[in-house]
């Protein structure tokens, strides 16, 4: 459930972007970001880095169209969301506050989330989201500078990349927990 809320707002932008105006498709995902936060915060979460980015990214990106520049296309458009995207998961990593971690820590118990590898953890997951907004960044790119290519082209490196970091992040954990368990703890799972 928490990848789908984290996903939403990006994932509307881009079917929005394929019906409607980049305005009206980014205003839409600023309020769908918007919307996330508060659930978040009802919910007794904190106000995660990624969501409050997105809703300056989009918010920002959305007055930039509707004041300035009318005419942007929309593989620019998808092109600026996807850098900036890039940028505050690439600025996280910077800061040493790998913007998974919020949402893992709300996840794990206070335990987990003191071990050793809870941090390492995090640091590849968010390497990995860094590496598929890269890719999508550069389906972006393909679509502005070879128009000739169909759009499901596009579409599906995107696709691509973002569900396969989407089933990184969850395999990843299930996988360091197997690799890194004590064996006594095996045993008694047994």
């Amino acid at each position: 459930m928490t990848i789908f809320l984290v996903l939403a707002p990006f994932g509307s932008f881009s079917l929005l972007m394929l019906v409607t105006s980049a305005t009206i498709s980014l205003f839409a995902a600023a309020a769908i970001c918007l919307a996330v936060i508060a659930y978040d915060l009802v919910r007794g979460r904190s106000i995660k880095m990624l969501g409050a980015g997105s809703v300056v990214l989009f918010g920002a990106l959305g007055c930039y169209i509707t004041l300035v520049d009318p005419s942007l296309s929309s593989s620019a458009v998808k092109l600026t969301v996807d850098a900036g995207v890039f940028a505050i998961a690439l600025l996280s990593i910077a800061f040493r506050f790998p913007f998974t971690l919020q949402y893992a820590r709300e996840m794990v118990d206070p335990e987990t989330a003191k071990q050793p590898g809870f941090m390492a953890a995090n640091y590849i997951i968010s390497w990995a989201w860094a590496g598929a907004f890269l890719a999508m960044m550069a389906a972006n790119i393909l679509m502005i500078y070879a128009p000739s290519l169909p759009l499901w082209t596009g579409i599906a490196i995107v696709f691509a990349a973002r569900n396969s970091a989407a089933y990184f992040t969850k395999w990843y954990p299930q996988y360091r927990k197997a690799r890194y368990a004590s064996p006594a703890a095996t045993i008694g799972a047994a």
